[in-house]
Formats: structure tokens, sequence, C-alpha cells
């Protein structure tokens, strides 16, 4: 066997095996049991200051609202 045979026969076969591998791995990490909190926290990170708004740097840092 010639080293090009060889080498398509690896970026064909054994190249697909283990990206689907892969794949199939992200998926259950994913979906894996226990996530559901994770998942549920990354989704309200929008939402953590809806009680009140986040502080202004600006004002914070000369004790007073910055006048433009």
């Amino acid at each position: 066997m010639e080293i090009g045979s060889f080498l398509r026969e690896i970026a064909d076969n054994w190249m697909l095996v283990a990206m689907f591998t892969l794949f199939l791995g992200c998926i259950l990490w994913a979906f894996r049991p226990g996530s559901r909190q994770d998942h549920e926290e990354s989704a309200n990170v929008p939402f953590r200051h809806d009680d009140k708004p986040a502080e202004d740097p600006v004002s914070d840092a000369y004790g007073k609202e910055a006048q433009l």
C-alpha cells in the first residue's frame, strides 16, 4: 500500500469515526443528568440585575455622577 492511499483511507474512514464520536460525546455531555441547573443559570445571566440596575462605574469612581 502506498502512502497516498493509506492517508486517503485514514481521512475517509477513521476521521469520520473520530468526528462522529466527538459529536456524540458533546451531545451526551450537554444532556447529562444534573446539567439542568447549569443550563438554567447560564440562560438567566442577562436577567441578574432585574431587581436593581447595575451600578454606574463612572459615578462610583468619583463618588458622584459624571457631568457630560
